[in-house]
């Protein structure tokens, strides 16, 4: 009697917010090469044409939307879990917006802005995200933050206070999902080489779109709770959010514009 035969297994069904950032589309070509159908969600509808170009026709749907329209959010996700069948197993959300941390302290505006493009939007995204997926039982939901949420410093506080109360809310949102089987994955990505930092310049630490996305996928995979993107970023932010403030306010490399 021969070995039992196991079941196909269906295709994983991918929603990525943002999809049209270097990241997230490098991820989305990830995906896509496994076979998976893909739903791809972005504010720039040019990009994303040109983005669902490259990917297979008959596993690849897409729409537009404009992330700091709060109000829309609800239908935005019930319009992507209808376009994968009416449920999802990997949700990747990956907008955001560095801004400009003098503008922000000059105008709160500015500041609102960026508050709403790195927390209140992906909030508003992730409550009807994580009802549906805790109703289904099952799926990871990943979102990317950054590593400069660990701590605030001058040259980007607002953005990444903005960051820090995303982690803190996952955080909560984790633990409320452990019971249903619902994997949230925060990814913590320090500075990656892409459009988004143009004008910073380029050090030893800023990494690659390609080797992220590949890290982000295997955190994904994993279930992994928190995850460094590169990994030596934990080793590095322990000592930032540990330095005493007297001491932190005196080295310029941490605490400098």
């Amino acid at each position: 009697m021969g070995a039992p035969v196991s079941p196909p297994v269906s295709p994983p069904r991918v929603l990525i917010f943002g999809a049209t950032s270097a990241i997230a589309a490098e991820v989305a070509r990830v995906y896509a090469a496994r076979g998976a159908r893909l739903h791809l969600v972005a504010r720039n509808a040019e990009k994303l044409a040109r983005l669902v170009a490259e990917l297979p026709a008959e596993r690849t749907t897409s729409q537009a939307a404009d992330f700091a329209r709060l109000e829309a959010a609800d239908d935005v996700v019930r319009a992507s879990l209808a376009a994968l069948g009416g449920g999802v197993d990997v949700v990747l959300v990956a907008h955001g917006e560095l801004g400009d941390q003098l503008e922000t302290e000059r105008s709160f505006a500015a500041a609102q802005a960026i508050v709403t493009a790195n927390f209140t939007s992906a909030l508003a995204l992730l409550v009807p995200l994580a009802n549906a997926m805790e109703a289904a039982r099952a799926g990871t939901l990943g979102v990317i933050t950054s590593v400069a949420a660990d701590r605030g410093r001058p040259r980007n506080y607002t953005y990444a206070s903005a960051k820090a109360a995303l982690n803190v809310y996952l955080q909560g949102l984790r633990s409320r999902l452990h019971a249903s089987g619902v994997r949230v994955t925060t990814l913590k990505l320090g500075p990656v080489d892409t459009p988004m930092t143009t004008t910073h310049r380029k050090t030893l630490v800023f990494s690659k779109p390609t080797p992220v996305a590949r890290a982000v996928v295997d955190a994904l995979d994993r279930g992994a709770a928190e995850v460094y993107v590169p990994g030596f970023w934990r080793a590095i932010m322990l000592v930032v959010r540990n330095t005493p403030e007297a001491v932190f306010q005196r080295l310029s490399f941490l605490s400098g514009r």
